[in-house]
């Protein structure tokens, strides 16, 4: 989705940049390359950087890795070649009267003699790789030139441009001065869109450090060009990120009043008559976070509108439970409920829970995966009932549920040839594992069923007020009693000879574990892969049983893995990441993994979640030789804490939420100024300012 519009198409903006003068059919294909085509397009470049150009550093006062800007003349300039095909040294000295500066690239091109001449003046930034002598490596340049536009390059902050093959610092910057000049009256007419309708300034005043309001669209447009001082920019950024996220919420908005205004919610409330023999079976008693939730949910299942929800709850809150509760509200109302999961793995163990749970009430348990299909004859009749235009029998006290299933299933569920009529409910299971598009093809499948989608990946708020910004939100906040501790801690290899002796402890106690590496098979990358270690790792550990699994077996070989390992005849499970999700073994209480810095925060947490599910204490020993320091910082969050939604921020703000969500999840707009990782405050007063109309 890319980042929302803003301006009309009868805007002066929206002309082609060959409106421009000086922009010719081969700049306009250069500035393409940028994605700017229209003069708005182009007003809404940012800058990468800018530069404080009113005090040069003198070369004298350059230090190692410390970026700076210098200005001076070209004394000597030539190029060094190696001998036949081999690459060539280009460099040049810089003068500017207090040292000199040497300036190289190791990939000589044909044109640098010629530009960067004897006797010319430079700009010159970058951050020195020697002080004897003081030398930078592939620095940036720009030529000086005197002209009507000299004080738009100088003495002055400038702005920095992200640039394509043959488009010139200088000339960009120039291009943009003179656009902001011809149009600023466009602008400010411009300014009149969406946001200034609603009042933006006065309502985000107190986001301006300085200031008593933000600024308007066009003067935080040229303050985000050519500042008056350096926090200018982050004020202008502010502005237009506001902006991008007012649209963003007012198409949410568009989009769910639509939704209420055509579709008609089915009865799905239910009655109770399966729901209190069920929790009276269960074992266990609700916490209080469950039981809200459930009100939560009930109250929607029967309201006016198809509910369409997101529970959310960390790893081992529950939400399995709540999901057979959701899933017997639309039973007992006579409707067909479909759950989705993202793997065979988890989707067999959903059916073996329900079915033990719902089976003894009278309900049919279906597994629909590309390997496993059961009740062919359920479906058959589902799809008689479809053809001969039958409703669903009316809701009393005395009708059976013969007739209304629940089909359990992987994407086998999305197949055009699986059809289920009569359906009142869509459960997805790990929703960020499957894209916007594939959750709205499995509610098509029905008439506005209720859409429940649950996640144990916390998801952090930001992400949440947008990508699910048209789902309504539930949280299971509290764990259930009952649960041991979980330890996790970082370790670097050399650590490994007393973790496999303090693994062997364990097992000889008659707990389990898994071993996770990022590999299938072998990798160049160095990274530790299951099927090479699968051999070692039986020797290290004999007597005790290793298990294998990974993503590239049969669905009956995981199976017979995932079934021997839950009855502890295999011990250790040496896996990848398909354990991430769903695997519910509570005697298993320890979990390595190897090459940790491979993984994200998120699917770390997701991982360590596999154990702590029993009555004894646990333990998550992450294995890294990462040199970074920020890997290092990285993995001990992990240690620091086990809340989910802690970590979940910290991955937003280290990976970036296209790392953090998949490239599956084609729903996440990419904008221009707004940063998911910190503009929160934004996004609730977008959502206010929408709300507000």
């Amino acid at each position: 989705m890319a980042a929302p519009q803003t301006t009309t198409g009868s805007s002066p903006l929206s002309q082609p940049v060959t409106m421009l003068w000086g922009v010719g059919g081969e700049r306009a294909k250069q500035l393409a390359r940028l994605d700017i085509r229209t003069i708005e397009d182009l007003l809404l470049h940012k800058p990468r950087r800018h530069e404080d150009r009113r005090n040069f550093r003198a070369i004298k006062e350059l230090q190692i890795g410390e970026a700076a800007t210098v200005r001076g003349k070209i004394i000597a300039a030539g190029v060094k070649r190696w001998r036949q095909g081999e690459r060539a040294l280009f460099e040049f000295v810089l003068d500017d009267g207090s040292a000199h500066l040497h300036c190289r690239w190791w990939q000589a091109q044909p044109w640098m003699e010629e530009y960067f001449a004897t006797g010319r003046e430079f700009l010159v930034f970058g951050k020195p790789e020697s002080l004897r002598p003081r030398t930078i490596d592939h620095p940036e340049t720009e030529l000086v030139e005197e002209g009507v536009e000299s004080f738009v390059h100088f003495n002055r902050i400038v702005p920095i441009y992200p640039l394509t093959e043959g488009l010139q610092q200088r000339w960009l910057r120039g291009l943009m001065w003179r656009t902001l000049e011809k149009f600023v009256a466009a602008s400010r007419e411009s300014a009149a869109n969406l946001s200034e309708r609603v009042n933006v300034d006065e309502k985000l005043a107190a986001l301006a450090r300085d200031a008593a309001t933000l600024p308007s669209r066009a003067n935080a447009i040229h303050m985000l060009h050519f500042p008056e001082a350096l926090d200018d920019t982050e004020i202008a950024r502010k502005r237009l990120a506001l902006d991008e996220f007012v649209a963003l919420q007012s198409q949410i908005q568009a989009r769910r009043n639509n939704f209420e205004t055509r579709a008609q919610a089915l009865p799905c409330a239910g009655d109770n008559r399966l729901i209190k023999p069920f929790l009276a079976g269960l074992g266990f008693k609700l916490t209080g976070a469950q039981t809200r939730v459930l009100r939560e949910i009930r109250a929607a299942m029967g309201g006016a509108h198809p509910m369409r929800r997101l529970l959310q709850g960390d790893v081992g809150s529950g939400k399995t439970a709540v999901a057979a509760c959701t899933a017997l509200m639309a039973l007992e109302s006579g409707f067909n409920v479909a759950l989705m999961a993202p793997t065979e793995i988890l989707a067999e163990q959903h059916f073996r829970n329900f079915a033990g749970w719902l089976e003894p009430l009278g309900v049919r348990v279906e597994l629909q995966t590309g390997s496993r299909k059961t009740g062919v004859d359920v479906l058959r009749f589902a799809c008689s009932v479809k053809q001969q235009g039958t409703a669903p029998p009316a809701l009393d006290a005395t009708r059976n549920t013969q007739h209304a299933s629940l089909f359990v299933g992987t994407h086998a569920l999305l197949t055009a040839s699986f059809d289920l009529p009569n359906l009142g409910l869509v459960i997805i299971d790990e929703q960020h594992k499957f894209g916007v598009a594939q959750r709205e093809q499995l509610v098509r499948k029905g008439r506005y069923p209720h859409l429940l989608v649950m996640t144990a990946t916390p998801i952090p708020r930001t992400l949440g007020l947008t990508l699910y910004g048209d789902l309504d939100l539930s949280v299971i906040d509290e764990l259930p009693p009952g649960r041991g501790r979980l330890k996790t801690f970082v370790r670097f290899t050399d650590a490994l000879p007393k973790v496999w002796s303090f693994i062997r402890e364990k097992l000889a106690a008659g707990r389990q574990a898994y071993v996770v590496y990022p590999r299938v098979e072998d990798n160049v990358d160095g990274m530790k892969a299951v099927t090479k270690e699968f051999d070692n790792l039986q020797a290290k550990l004999a007597p005790f049983r290793v298990g294998l699994l990974h993503g590239r077996l049969g669905g009956r070989e995981k199976e017979a893995v995932m079934a021997a390992f839950r009855a502890n005849t295999v011990n250790v499970l040496l896996a990848t990441s398909l354990i991430e999700v769903g695997v519910d073994v509570p005697n298993a209480t320890v979990m390595l993994i190897e090459n940790a810095e491979a993984f994200g925060l998120a699917q770390l947490h997701q991982l360590r979640g596999r154990i702590g599910r029993g009555e004894h204490e646990s333990y998550c020993i992450l294995i890294s030789d990462a040199k970074k320091p920020e890997s290092r910082s990285r993995l001990q969050v992990l240690e620091e804490t086990n809340d989910g939604f802690r970590i979940a921020e910290a991955d937003l703000k280290l990976r970036g939420p296209g790392e953090l969500l998949g490239q599956q999840q084609s729903g996440l707009p990419r904008f221009r100024f707004g940063d998911l990782a910190t503009d929160l405050d934004l996004i609730r007063r977008a959502r206010e300012i929408v709300a507000a109309r």
